[in-house]
């Protein structure tokens, strides 16, 4: 192995302290020391479902896209899928093969044209992170980053017809929802694709955290904690570095920095 760094599975840290000059880690094991940290904890470990009027009246299944498994469980049921984006649309795709499903957005869904996939997007990225860093505007081409893609399955569920209608929700109430014109439809099953918080609730004993979990930083670290790095949060912490490829870049930068913490604190 060309590190061989000592990796230890199934730990999960609970809560970090400082004191003097160390952090002190507890975890569900063991506890730990370090000089340094760096925080990766991204955010799937935090699925996010907003506050809708009389969701937790709804008698019915409600589930978050990440405990989403296969479409099959679902089967003969009538399904909403919530939320606009990649995940929705995807879920969304595979359902409606073996059940009735509506489709709640917040805002109007936008999807990229057929021939872009995951390399164009990057590409955008990485020309919007230059143009950021030279100190010029950016003008992105004929679609928005944060459009739907369409993969072969969304494609397939588009010629179907599956996304030619969707509404927003006003309430949800104990067998359906309230739609936003007033009208009421009963469901079996919610699914919330509402994505994901950051995952920096182990922090709280070490700085401030927002309401969203953001901390603040000078790049990925920490602006109140010396020691403390944030790595692979997205665009708080690095263009593009919710990405493997892109977290690169800030990867690259948070380790210089550690090493020159590590020594001039020696």
């Amino acid at each position: 192995m060309r590190y061989d760094f000592p990796i230890r599975r199934e730990i999960r840290i609970t809560n970090i302290e400082k004191d003097s000059d160390f952090f002190l880690l507890k975890s569900n094991h063991e506890n730990f020391k370090a000089k340094a940290i760096i925080a990766a904890t991204g955010t799937q470990s935090k699925p996010i479902i907003p506050e809708v009027k009389g969701k937790n009246t709804f008698k019915g299944k409600q589930l978050h896209s990440s405990e989403y498994q296969k479409a099959e469980d679902f089967n003969n049921k009538k399904v909403l899928v919530v939320g606009e984006g990649n995940s929705g649309a995807q879920i969304l795709a595979q359902v409606s093969k073996v059940a009735k499903t509506t489709w709640a957005v917040k805002n109007k869904p936008e999807f990229l044209p057929d021939d872009v996939d995951g390399k164009d997007l990057f590409d955008q990225a990485s020309a919007k992170y230059k143009a950021k860093q030279q100190g010029k505007e950016y003008k992105p081409k004929n679609y928005n980053i944060g459009s739907i893609v369409m993969v072969p399955q969304v494609k397939e569920a588009r010629d179907r017809g599956v996304y030619a209608e969707f509404n927003a929700i006003d309430t949800i109430t104990e067998t359906g929802v309230k739609w936003s014109d007033g009208k009421h439809e009963e469901f079996d099953v919610i699914i919330w694709c509402t994505g994901f918080g950051y995952a920096t609730d182990y922090l709280k004993n070490l700085t401030e955290i927002q309401q969203d979990g953001k901390i603040s930083t000078n790049g990925t670290s920490a602006k109140n904690v010396d020691g403390l790095w944030l790595v692979g949060f997205g665009q708080w912490t690095g263009f593009a570095s919710a990405t493997l490829i892109g977290v690169g870049r800030s990867a690259r930068k948070t380790v210089s920095e550690i090493k020159e913490y590590l020594i001039t604190s020696e």
